[in-house]
């Protein structure tokens, strides 16, 4: 009924010494700090813990829509940070908005901003005492300025099949894609897929799945953890998701759910970005609106299910869905419909191959959870820290560094 499968094995990491990067200067081209934490801000952070970073936020996938006050709100705030200059968020990680032209696929554009960005860069270098550094990119549309901006080596980490986003241009996005594997000097990818696919692009493609912060989710076991007030009110059994609610969250199967189980709450906690039309009049179906990312353990305390209903399409099977790791770590039994990177955490997460096999897996988890069944979940997560997947990255990093210096 339900296909449970080993994981894959990753033989391009091997443990590494937690010092393997240190003393590093990274420059990294990322989404806007400032939003819904992500594997961006994850793999920095762990990264800062002992080099320098300079985060550049988010350099445009895609032309703004002038008609959209999201994105006119977005202009004005990143100019309102850029005359801020960079500003320091964390010890050792500073984040600053540079100021380019937001057309990713024009030549003009794209040289205007290679000159700004390039001017930019040096002073803020020389200010923060970073010489020698290495250019990261989250981004995909960053080909132009790799060895344009002095870097000593060139990365890119891929965490998405980003040409299958509704609101880019596929065709093209997919090209700049391209261009960006071919020009760095490695590439990390968040799922198996996605490392074959771009590994015809460049040889030196590996993988690195995502980890997660064991001891801040872990908190969810503590007697002393409150559940929060607006979830708390709420009938049980709770279901849960959180995250941005966009259009590949599989809303139709979220109805589905809650029409077969009136006695089930389903708690829906993140930003809207999508029609909610399909389950907007469920009265057993409840929107949270977003919540700070170190409350979320809060959350999973009060949860019966952590769900993960994506839809399964092109884009979300390429998909290594951060929350997966994070709710394990809480100790949830979690329910995903059949997205491949589920398929390696049997039997503590179920990858559901319809409406109604998910349907069974939740009751089933309702029905045999236990604290003892929780405090095995989360210690399965202990090897899955951010520390130590990045670690894995980072030795990688600076051997392909030491390679490429000893080239003559």
């Amino acid at each position: 009924m339900f296909k449970r499968h080993t994981p894959m094995p990753d033989p391009t990491q091997t443990p590494a010494a937690p010092d393997a990067m240190a003393g590093q200067n990274i420059v990294c081209f990322a989404r806007d700090w400032f939003e819904t934490p992500t594997s961006n801000n994850h793999v920095m952070v762990a990264l800062s813990q002992r080099n320098k970073v300079l985060w550049l936020n988010s350099v445009a996938t895609r032309a703004p829509n002038l008609a959209s006050g999201r994105d006119i709100k977005k202009i004005f705030r990143k100019l309102a940070d850029f005359f801020a200059g960079a500003k320091q968020v964390r010890p050792n990680l500073w984040v600053y908005s540079p100021v380019v032209l937001p057309f990713p696929h024009s030549r003009w554009a794209a040289a205007v901003n290679r000159f700004i960005l390039r001017t930019n860069l040096k002073i803020l270098r020389r200010k923060l005492g970073m010489k020698d550094f290495q250019l990261w990119s989250f981004l995909p549309t960053v080909a132009d300025y790799i060895g344009r901006l002095g870097e000593s080596v060139s990365v890119y980490y891929c965490v998405d099949e980003w040409s299958k986003f509704s609101y880019v241009d596929g065709p093209k996005l997919a090209a700049a894609e391209e261009r960006l594997c071919r020009k760095v000097d490695v590439v990390f990818a968040t799922s198996a897929s996605l490392v074959e696919s771009r590994r015809p692009f460049n040889p030196s493609t590996f993988l690195a799945r995502h980890g997660v912060d064991v001891e801040l989710f872990r908190t969810a076991l503590s007697d002393s953890t409150p559940i929060p007030p607006d979830l708390a009110r709420l009938q049980p059994p709770i279901l849960g998701f959180y995250g941005t609610i966009q259009d590949w969250v599989d809303l139709d199967l979220i109805a589905y759910l809650a029409k077969r189980h009136p006695d089930w709450s389903i708690a829906l906690i993140g930003k809207t970005m999508t029609d909610l039309t399909p389950v907007q009049s469920l009265p057993n179906v409840h929107f949270l609106g977003k919540m700070p990312h170190d409350s979320l353990p809060m959350y999973c305390k009060g949860l019966a299910v952590g769900l993960i209903p994506q839809k399964v399409n092109e884009l979300t099977v390429h998909m290594n869905p951060l929350k997966l790791r994070e709710y394990l770590a809480a100790g949830l039994p979690v329910v995903c419909t059949a997205l491949p990177e589920a398929r390696g955490f049997s039997p503590w997460c179920v990858a559901a191959d319809s409406y109604a096999d998910f349907e069974q897996a939740v009751a089933a988890a309702i029905a045999s959870d236990s604290p003892d069944l929780r405090r095995r979940r989360s210690e399965s997560m202990n090897d899955e820290s951010w520390q130590s997947k990045v670690d894995q990255t980072a030795a990688k990093v600076m051997q392909i560094k030491a390679q490429k210096c000893r080239k003559p």
